[in-house]
């Protein structure tokens, strides 16, 4: 390939050398595969990595900052060897694919085993993984590193249930944090997860309230998200909440707290959450360790030395008991016996992955038993009387913004049914998890190729989003009474938006918060507006359907899962009352239509419809680059949502009109 071994294991800086690594590799040796997971800082897929199965992860890299933390990380990777840390295998550090390349591991992280799986873990699970956690953060410290992320979902899960911690993106030297002012700190990371401050790293809830109160992260931090991480473990619910699924407490924390109150609660109150009680059967001094590891105070934590220690008495300690309750004579049966029956039960328990996307394009197929497309019943009989037809270029731009899990979809059909002058083009916003939305972006279009009786676009929209609402409310019970371990609480909802053009009539279909817009000689067009329950119009509604509606925090909520929006697909635990069926708006076209907008509700909490124009006034008319700059911007004044942005432009610009 042109390429010395030397050369192999050096990156395209210099900066970052191994002896043992490859941080260069020739791009034959690899092939990314399906994604995995997305997160706010980076992608996982899976790959193959010389014909091996591997998991690669690829930073988002958007910035110089960015390039530099990856070059910062894969120096530290290069140096760490620890059984409790995940390999680092190889590394491509070198325009245009920046890559690390880990073993791929069949089970899932430990916040995806708790809550995704609701896995029960042992007591003898549970103390071996606290000390191989501990024993990690002993070996991080001692060579002067701060990991500054601990959480379950930083944690995967081998074959057999050990513990690896993974995702050194935001770990340090502590010397180096040492030396960085407060009115610098700012840009040393972003934040992660949950809730989150634009001046911290890390994910709120994990957080020491000294770092909370944007003091320096020190190793005693790490033991106090240490503490929070072991607690999640034993009680399998979410920090403050009462939730084992992480859709549902995500909600909870938003009903109960702002940012800013969780904060100052953490910080000022001594807020902690919910101990495991003794019921749980975990020794008691483990659960005054936890307490202990989240004192307040940074100097009355132990150390991870001390940590270690204490945890091998406990586990020694506990021990003893079995064998003695037991009446068992060998030590090795503790480890093999209790170890493995806790595996066992996991995989027992361990969902079969659903494909939400898939089962709303069988769902739509199965049910449009008629093939014969209804589309051209939609279209001007004598075509030549239209005097205008739009001329259509798209795109979109998706980021989950400042969470961990992306809940949005979208579809961009230009060519309905292989229509020519029939275009659609649909957001989805998931909420209690993203299946609706999956579900709805494949189910919605293929209702609408086959509408069989209905005539009118419009009439169209709305068989297409009550039925997808139907057929993902029977599914989701399907699953349920499954035995592939679908919670049996478990409610997931989105709202939609869809535009439909036809020739050059324009037909807008909504439920719930997504947002569409049309710039009309250079002005903003409301084409929806917002399902929520602070709407009087829709709260009013809502009541008379007989649910409760009740202000919460700073605004109004719709029953117990406290939602903001009054329509959705999904969301079976408060149908009827919260409905499907979306609000129609038609709109004749004319060369003074410039482009449309649709976009989550992501983008509408930090912009208004008029910052939409005007930024996309400054920016090159390309819809992609349009989409992009919508959201990063929204990101950029603090949007705390997944993100989805789609700009249709409605004529074509010329290369002189691109930037006016």
């Amino acid at each position: 390939m042109g390429m010395t071994a030397e050369a192999d294991k050096t990156c395209v800086r210099g900066c970052c050398s191994s002896s043992r690594i490859r941080v260069t590799l020739p791009t034959s040796s690899f092939a990314l595969l399906s994604q995995i997971a997305k997160g706010a800082e980076s992608i996982v897929y899976e790959a193959r990595l010389e014909g091996k199965r591997v998991a690669a992860k690829k930073p988002i890299l958007s910035t110089t900052d960015d390039l530099n933390r990856f070059h910062k990380e894969l120096q530290m990777l290069c140096k760490l060897d620890h059984p409790g840390i995940v390999t680092l295998l190889a590394a491509h550090a070198r325009p245009p694919n920046y890559l690390f390349f880990f073993p791929f591991y069949e089970n899932d992280n430990l916040a995806e085993a708790l809550h995704a799986q609701e896995w029960n873990p042992s007591v003898e699970k549970i103390l071996a993984i606290s000390l191989q956690l501990a024993k990690v953060l002993q070996y991080l410290h001692n060579i002067g590193i701060v990991h500054r992320d601990v959480k379950p979902a930083n944690i995967l899960l081998d074959s057999k249930m050990d513990a690896q911690l993974t995702d050194f993106g935001l770990a340090a030297y502590e010397k180096d944090l040492e030396v960085i002012s407060l009115q610098n700190w700012k840009s040393s990371g972003k934040p992660t997860g949950g809730f989150h401050k634009r001046t911290m790293v890390g994910t709120l809830i994990y957080m020491a309230p000294e770092v909370l109160k944007k003091e320096i992260h020190t190793k005693k931090s790490d033991i106090y998200s240490f503490a929070i991480t072991i607690n999640e473990l034993v009680t399998g619910v979410v920090p403050y909440t009462d939730r084992r699924t992480e859709a549902q407490a995500h909600t909870v924390l938003e009903m109960n707290y702002t940012e800013q109150q969780l904060t100052s609660a953490i910080t000022s109150e001594g807020l902690r959450p919910v101990l495991a009680s003794q019921n749980s059967g975990v020794p008691s001094r483990l659960l005054s360790l936890i307490e202990q590891c989240w004192n307040r105070n940074p100097e009355q934590r132990p150390s991870a030395d001390s940590l270690v220690e204490s945890l091998d008495e406990i586990i020694l300690q506990y021990k003893n008991e079995v064998l003695q309750n037991e009446n068992i004579n060998s030590s090795g049966v503790f480890e093999s016996n209790h170890i493995n029956a806790a595996t066992s039960c996991y995989n027992h328990k361990k969902q079969v992955d659903v494909s939400w996307s898939v089962q709303g394009e069988v769902s739509a197929q199965k049910l449009c038993t008629d093939t014969e497309f209804a589309l051209n019943k939609w279209l001007n009989p004598s075509p030549g009387q239209l005097m205008y037809y739009p001329t259509l270029s798209w795109g979109s731009f998706a980021t989950c913004g400042r969470r961990d899990t992306m809940e949005d979809t979208h579809f961009l059909l230009p060519h309905l049914g292989n229509e020519k002058y029939v275009s659609a083009f649909g957001v989805f916003d998931g909420h209690r998890g993203a299946p609706a939305a999956q579900f709805a972006a494949q189910a919605i279009p293929g209702f609408l190729q086959s509408s069989g009786p209905f005539h009118s676009p419009s009439e169209a929209l709305v068989n297409s989003f009550l039925k997808t609402d139907i057929l993902f409310r029977n599914e989701l019970e399907l699953q349920r009474c499954s035995t592939k371990g679908t919670p049996k609480d478990w409610h997931p909802g989105c709202t939609a938006a869809v535009s439909l053009i036809v020739e050059n009539r324009l037909f807008v279909a909504n439920a719930g918060d997504c947002r569409t817009i049309l710039c009309k000689n250079g002005h903003a067009v409301a084409l929806s507006k917002d399902h929520v329950a602070s709407c009087v119009d829709e709260r009013d509604r809502v009541i008379k359907a007989g649910c409760q509606v009740r202000w919460q925090i700073d605004t109004w909520r719709v029953g117990s899962a406290a939602l903001q929006v009054t329509r959705s697909i999904g969301d079976d635990d408060l149908k009827p009352a919260v409905t499907a069926e979306p609000e129609i708006t038609e709109t004749l076209l004319s060369p003074d239509d410039e482009y449309l907008v649709i976009a989550s509700d992501g983008l509408w909490d930090t912009l208004n419809n008029e910052d939409v124009i005007s930024l996309i006034k400054d920016t090159v008319k390309e819809p992609s680059m349009c989409s992009k700059r919508l959201a990063t911007e929204a990101v950029t004044r603090g949007s705390k949502d997944n993100i989805t942005v789609i700009v249709v432009f409605l004529n074509p610009v010329t290369t002189v009109e691109r930037i006016y």
